[in-house]
């Protein structure tokens, strides 16, 4: 497995080469006549090649074989659970909270365990967001797996990912997250029961959220994302299929080959990975609890200044000294669905039933926040500082979209907890002619 290296400086230029093959990297140009080595040189595009400078994504790949060499695509029925069929189920406006999903006992992949919560938009018109769980127990054998939809965000909750890509290899472990950009091809190694969240993306890109009066330095600092090194694999391997997720159903094709056959790489569209533990928490020290919005690890811009398609979120462990606040997050309404999962730990908004590899969903203008035995305690606690969300890594995936939960999200999965509402229900009158109760 080659190094993973950091960016040093996310969205710049990169370039790596497998140190079996040196000068396999063609210097001053990219697509020289000839090749080294006898290389095909093959440009993977993830913008317009219009866009502005800053905007232009793209990598040119030096392989073995280009990756047209595969036989025509067919639907696959590997897994009949991923979905962009939006108007599967009723529109339902209630609290949503579903329990930790199965992980299945018999034998399942990566991609046949993908399956659609919830989402909204459209990939043929590139704009919307779609929300999986993959629910596996065994590795991508003789396969490997690219969305020609969107960027996958990949955040692990139980067991650890080997996922090797096009542009080298990256392990990711839970408290770690990946980003596949749209149309690069990876396969995925698990060890045992394995489950995750997956935020998918359709017209836009990941970056980093401006920092605005915070400054140059805070949130997630661009020295520590990291992308992997070239490590290709030359073999023959017949009958090796290739998944495409296309305009939500799922494509397979067959070729002959490992698709890992990149000798050396260069550009600023890569796959990378993240420590959530890096990130700089910034926060109130003085009064009030602060917009979630200063915990954005990572955004999709809509076209709209200021507002996401969507935005990756997390609630990581931190000191609370807020003075004369109640500390824990506010009761509001939003114009933005909020979709939360809980990697580890205990959330501390929720006393109870929002647990570890399950999810809540807060629709648009949805009421919600802290249960009655978290607000009672907050609003009788000593207000001293206190390191809050230890040993606990909560997330959210944001969006400006409205977002309808699928069939299976609803209904197969029998995840869906009935009973979320009743969280709410003792809540106490408290209001009196006296100032304060």
């Amino acid at each position: 497995m080659g190094e993973l290296k950091y960016l040093h400086g996310f969205g710049s230029e990169f370039s790596s080469e497998d140190p079996r093959r040196p000068g396999a990297l063609p210097v001053g140009q990219n697509s020289p006549q000839r090749c080294p080595y006898g290389l095909y040189a093959e440009q993977l595009s993830g913008s317009a090649f219009t866009a502005p400078r800053n905007e232009n994504k793209r990598s040119w790949l030096y392989r073995i074989r280009p990756s047209v060499v595969h036989k025509p695509f067919k639907r696959s029925s590997v897994t009949k659970y991923l979905t962009h069929n939006w108007d599967e189920q009723h529109p339902d406006p209630n609290q949503s909270r579903w329990l930790p999903f199965d992980i299945p006992s018999s034998p399942v992949d990566f991609v046949a365990g993908l399956h659609t919560v919830c989402g909204a938009g459209d990939p043929k018109v590139r704009c919307g967001i779609a929300i999986h769980v993959y629910l596996c127990n065994t590795s991508m054998e003789k396969s490997a797996f690219y969305s020609s939809d969107g960027d996958f965000l990949i955040v692990p909750q139980q067991g650890k990912l080997k996922i090797t890509t096009e542009f080298g290899v990256m392990e990711v472990s839970p408290n770690e997250i990946a980003v596949i950009q749209l149309g690069m091809r990876f396969a995925v190694a698990v060890e045992g029961p394995t489950r995750g969240y997956i935020l998918e993306v359709f017209g836009g890109h990941f970056t980093l959220p401006d920092l605005g009066p915070i400054g140059a330095n805070g949130l997630a600092n661009p020295r520590d994302f990291q992308t992997p090194s070239a490590n290709y694999q030359d073999r023959v391997i017949p009958g090796f299929k290739i998944y495409n997720k296309f305009q939500g159903a799922l494509f397979e094709a067959e070729q002959g080959h490992s698709p890992f056959d990149v000798v050396a790489w260069h550009g600023n569209y890569v796959p990378y990975k993240y420590d959530l533990s890096k990130f700089m928490v910034i926060n109130s020290v003085s009064f009030d609890h602060c917009d979630p919005s200063i915990f954005t690890v990572l955004t999709c811009p809509s076209t709209k200044p200021g507002t996401a398609i969507a935005d990756f979120v997390i609630f990581p462990p931190r000191w609370s000294v807020q003075e004369h606040t109640f500390r824990p997050p506010y009761y509001h309404r939003n114009c933005m669905s909020e979709f939360m999962g809980l990697i580890l730990g205990s959330y501390e908004a929720k006393a109870g039933g929002f647990l570890p590899g399950g999810a809540s969903l807060h629709s648009m203008m949805t009421p919600h926040g802290p249960d009655d035995k978290c607000f009672n305690g907050a609003s009788n606690a000593e207000l001293k500082p206190e390191k809050i969300a230890v040993g606990t890594q909560a997330f959210m995936f944001e969006s400006s979209l409205s977002m309808a939960i699928t069939k299976w999200g609803a209904e197969t999965c029998q995840k869906l907890d009935p009973k979320y509402y009743e969280c709410w229900q003792n809540l106490p009158k408290l209001f009196s002619d006296k100032i304060y109760v």
